[in-house]
């Protein structure tokens, strides 16, 4: 069979198992990236056994409900290549989103900011400021086997991120870092809430999950953050999209003369809460 014969085989096997569709020929598109190779050179030609072999088994699981990510080993975040694994969650696009209003908040404010990144994960939005800002940037995690995917990740990415283990801000304060900008994308999932079977089957639930209210790594950080953020800084969250007033309430609580806002992402959703400490 050709690449398009295949390719159009799994998105009927898709439709049929009621996953999305386009998976079938992102995942061919990913397969010979890895080889150098553009789908639309080949479209038409006889697919290569091996990468057909590849490609099926590793359609089997898409269709299974695995995440994309987990089936290629990896995903891309702001251009960048960031591996994951069981221990990690993929980075998401919202995620981006936060990274590109960080990088305009830091461009209007910082000249070569200290920045960090408290329960990294993967990793990838530390990598993508490293990268984007050229700083010094940190980062923080409890998990061990996170951290070692995060420092692969940097390390392929060539981006200088100096990496803590620890729970939340903990490390950082006790290497008595002092920093203008804190970014925190926490676990923010209520416990009671209902999420897509393939997250819940997945991902790590230690990086999902953040207390009855969703809150719980809010506090944590809140209470803890004005021991290493300058009296400029800023600091910088990923919410979920239900719980906006009331993270923002938590840092007003907590910092009553900095200026709170609450941002949207593409989809109108609030996504972002930012906290501007000096205004």
């Amino acid at each position: 069979m050709t690449y398009k014969q295949i390719i159009n085989k799994s998105i009927k096997a898709c439709d049929s198992a009621g996953v999305y569709s386009g998976f079938a020929r992102f995942l061919m598109v990913e397969l010979l990236r890895e080889k150098d190779m553009e789908l639309y050179d080949v479209l038409d030609e006889v697919c290569d056994p091996d990468i057909a072999k590849d490609y099926e088994a590793k359609m089997a699981r898409i269709l299974n409900d695995e995440p994309m990510g987990y089936v290629l080993g990896y995903s891309w975040f702001y251009n960048y290549k960031i591996m994951v694994n069981e221990n990690v969650l993929i980075p998401r696009e919202e995620t981006e989103e936060l990274v590109g209003e960080i990088l305009m908040a830091i461009d209007e404010r910082y000249y070569n900011p200290v920045i960090i990144d408290v329960a990294t994960g993967s990793g990838a939005i530390a990598i993508a400021l490293a990268s984007e800002v050229l700083s010094t940037v940190y980062a923080t995690d409890i998990s061990k086997e996170a951290l070692e995917v995060a420092q692969e990740n940097a390390h392929i990415n060539n981006a200088r991120v100096t990496f803590y283990e620890g729970d939340m801000l903990e490390p950082a304060i006790e290497q008595g870092l002092e920093v203008d900008v804190l970014v925190c994308n926490p676990p923010y999932i209520k416990n009671t809430e209902h999420i897509q079977h393939s997250v819940l089957t997945h991902e790590p639930h230690v990086a999902l999950f953040g207390g009855e209210d969703g809150l719980y790594f809010y506090r944590k950080v809140f209470e803890n953050a004005h021991k290493m953020i300058k009296p400029n800084g800023m600091m910088a969250f990923e919410i979920g999209f239900d719980i906006g007033e009331a993270v923002c309430n938590l840092a007003k609580e907590s910092f009553p003369n900095a200026q709170v806002e609450l941002k949207q992402d593409l989809n109108g959703l609030d996504r972002m809460v930012f906290v501007f400490l000096g205004v």
